[in-house]
């Protein structure tokens, strides 16, 4: 079996997990690849590992059975551009905090690793978003040939600049100008991101739609607007300032507000890993403190 492993640093606390995940590596028939950054931080806490190989960037990555992420859901994130149309299998461990997508805690990591071993467990599929960004009709490759993401793309102001016109059309039909800090365009994974925090809904991440929803609107009548993941969007930006922040996960860039984005469904997907334990009800109710209040 061959495993890749990705992750971030991690608190004191959680070593103990870490070394006894790689220590029961050293019994089972498994070849390891780590990522360079990890494998800095592991060399930094004094972790030892039977890995022979590290990877730099997703051209280097083995063609692994699945890929191991310890951290939160942003190094989730990053293993997914690693991964990218492999569609390599990704288990999250969270070493980090909120844990939407790495939902298996330190001290499940052996218990969880045997049941992926003994195949117990389902694929979740999850939607992508592609982007195709265009300046004066010249292709731009804003994230260096990584244009896609799991949870959105996001078109924003810049700290220093008012806010921005944001067109937005629809499936090649004018859809509305926003005027705005921004728009979040959010898949049903991301809706528990930066899509929650501007006002947009929670959806259950199977959902086959797509969140619009703007940030800080200048108008209160703009609320968000669900579209299913067949649509095409296309969105045209002006800025006094010249410039406008476009995001695709955690990765972002200042750009030219001249800019024009075309935004659909990535033709592959994320598989996430998920056991048995792992519902995304209870997910919710334990990340948001549903049902904590004491009047319930």
């Amino acid at each position: 079996m061959k495993i890749a492993i990705h992750g971030r640093i991690f608190k004191e606390e959680t070593k103990p997990f870490v070394q006894a995940m790689f220590d029961s590596f050293v019994h089972e028939n498994v070849e390891l690849q780590i990522s360079e950054s990890y494998w800095a931080i592991l060399s930094e806490a004094g972790i030892t590992h039977p890995a022979t190989s590290a990877y730099n960037d997703k051209q280097d990555l083995f063609e692994a059975d699945f890929v191991l992420s310890l951290g939160g859901d942003g190094t989730l994130l990053d293993v997914v551009t690693h991964v990218g149309d492999r569609e390599t299998p990704i288990l999250g461990i969270n070493t980090g905090r909120l844990g939407f997508l790495a939902t298996v805690s330190p001290d499940k990591i052996k218990e969880s690793l045997k049941e992926v071993f003994a195949g117990n467990y389902v694929l979740d599929k999850r939607t992508l978003v592609s982007i195709n960004a265009t300046l004066n009709d010249e292709v731009l490759d804003i994230f260096n040939g990584t244009n896609f993401g799991l949870n959105e793309l996001g078109i924003m102001k810049t700290d220093t600049s008012s806010m921005i016109m944001v067109r937005a059309y629809l499936n090649g039909e004018f859809l509305n100008t926003y005027w705005a800090d921004g728009l979040i365009i959010a898949t049903a994974t991301g809706s528990t991101g930066y899509n929650l925090s501007v006002g947009g809904p929670l959806v259950i991440p199977t959902s086959d739609i797509f969140v619009i929803s703007p940030m800080s609107p200048h108008n209160l009548n703009v609320r968000p607007l669900v579209v299913s993941t067949d649509s095409v969007l296309y969105f045209e930006v002006e800025s006094r300032s010249n410039n406008c922040l476009i995001s695709l996960d955690a990765r972002s860039k200042v750009v030219d507000s001249n800019i024009k984005i075309t935004m659909a469904r990535e033709k592959f997907k994320a598989n996430i890993i998920k056991l048995s334990d792992t519902n995304f009800l209870n997910t919710l109710r334990s990340k948001l403190n549903w049902g904590f209040d004491v009047r319930n």
